[in-house]
């Protein structure tokens, strides 16, 4: 049946933030001299494994390590608090715990959340050009119950989304959003990124509905 053309829209509804954006510009590096050398010590401090990837010992390195980039990350939470959450209340967003992953060729980062926390990021330090960092729908599996062949995937229809892991980028997310990375493909060249937890301090919900937690 041949489908005639009539005028209307698609709204999306609750959507899901991921907010992307790059440190520098054309012809920056993503990390200058000084801080590709506090990368490299932290990863001769020791990694531990986890799962199908590796992890730095070391789970607070922007506490006396990478100023900089730090300095960076915390502007753009602040950005985010501001345009995505827009809390009616003072609310500082503040990075807990930080570490770097390390992805060998043929390993993988598995799909999981950030427990404890409420916008985690995650800045690509080395990256091939067809890595990504997939996200997958928290409410698939309702979704589900009622399952269509696709012909083609787009934002309505897709379980999974996924975004070009570019060395440069830091993306900001909900810690619950689950993700994920594909196996590091390249021969020689480990992927290398940094990811961080954040909390709030401040004044959550409100005392007039009984739901205002004062934080420190």
């Amino acid at each position: 049946m041949e489908l005639t053309s009539s005028h209307y829209n698609i709204h999306g509804v609750f959507p899901e933030p991921v907010y992307i954006v790059n440190r520098g510009g054309i012809g920056y590096s993503v990390l200058d001299a000084e801080e590709q050398k506090e990368v490299d010590e932290i990863c001769a401090e020791g990694l531990r494994n986890n799962t199908f990837n590796q992890s730095t010992i070391n789970n607070y390195i922007f506490n006396d390590r990478l100023e900089k980039l730090k300095d960076f990350c915390e502007q753009q939470l602040k950005i985010y608090l501001a345009e995505v959450i827009i809390p009616k209340n003072e609310i500082e967003l503040y990075i807990t715990q930080s570490w770097l992953n390390i992805t060998k060729p043929g390993e993988m980062h598995h799909e999981h959340i950030h427990q404890n926390s409420i916008v985690s990021g995650v800045f690509y330090i080395q990256a091939e050009e067809d890595d990504k960092i997939t996200f997958v729908d928290p409410m698939a599996p309702r979704k589900n119950m009622i399952c269509f062949e696709k012909e083609n995937f787009n934002i309505w229809n897709s379980d999974t989304w996924f975004f070009p892991a570019n060395p440069g980028e830091l993306l900001l997310f909900p810690s619950w959003l689950t993700h994920k990375v594909a196996v590091n493909e390249n021969a020689t060249t480990d992927r290398i990124s940094l990811s961080f937890n954040t909390f709030a301090k401040g004044v959550l919900g409100s005392k007039y509905n009984s739901s205002e937690l004062i934080l420190g």
